[in-house]
């Protein structure tokens, strides 16, 4: 069922959402050649346990983590480890998500280590890119199809794939609600956004082939052909003019 929050629920999320991008910061910060993925788990933790929240990840549906560290070829539900150790010309997606007041968060950011390629950085900014040529069309009256067309058009624009195995989500008291938000769609179809309607919209694009794989630990999903992957997201909430980023410091 999709649930339309009411102005104070949406507040509630922002301050969620505060807590995510405040965990993030502390995680970016820490980024550096030779520290573990473990180690930026457990600053994210620290970071959102500080503010009075929970980790949205930690045992959700078993996950053991507090964030999902994914490097290179590892698309999205990297878990965080103490022998995975961030190297030069790595990029790393972090996602995480935090529980607050009843209310969930969650975003991602893609990351460069050290000095990486001009492939890379141009993979990185076209996830970023993509989420705004998306939400472009998170209006009122238009449709999720639009967001999702708009992502597909703007990425396969720049030579990369989507990744089509997974897709955005709504979001709010539990962390994955309906309706599914996907990167690929024709424009046109599909559901209408309303008022106060809080959804997360993440493109996860590929350097070659759109198609992937989950590996044998049941998470950590990587590029069928191993080329590099980035992941951007932001919760939204879907308002009377443009859409409210949710996951951001204030």
């Amino acid at each position: 069922m999709i649930t339309i929050k009411s102005a104070k629920e949406i507040v509630k999320m922002q301050k969620a959402g505060e807590i995510v991008a405040f965990a993030h910061r502390a995680v970016a910060d820490a980024i550096c050649i030779g520290i573990s993925t473990e180690e930026l788990d457990r600053i994210a933790y620290n970071a959102i346990i500080s503010k009075g929240a929970q980790p949205s990840f930690l045992n959700y549906n078993g996950y053991p983590s507090s964030i999902c560290a994914s490097i290179n070829d590892v698309v999205i539900h990297g878990i965080p480890s103490n022998t995975i150790v961030l190297k030069e010309r790595d990029i790393v997606s972090i996602d995480i998500g935090a529980y607050y007041d009843g209310y969930h968060s969650d975003r991602a950011v893609t990351h460069g280590v050290g000095t990486i390629s001009e492939t890379a950085k141009l993979l990185i900014q076209t996830a970023e890119n993509a989420f705004y040529a998306g939400i472009d069309n998170a209006r009122e009256g238009q449709r999720i199809s639009d967001i999702s067309a708009a992502i597909q058009r703007y990425v396969e624009r720049k030579g990369f794939s989507v990744v089509k195995d997974f897709v955005g989500h709504g979001i709010g008291t539990a962390l994955h609600e309906k309706p599914d938000v996907p990167n690929f769609v024709s424009p046109g179809k599909g559901l209408r956004l309303y008022r106060g309607m809080t959804i997360a919209v993440e493109p996860m694009i590929n350097v070659g082939r759109s198609n992937v794989r989950i590996s044998k630990d049941g998470w950590t999903v990587t590029t069928i052909d191993g080329s590099l992957s980035a992941h951007y997201e932001h919760s939204i909430a879907i308002t009377g003019a443009e859409p409210l980023l949710l996951t951001v410091e204030r």
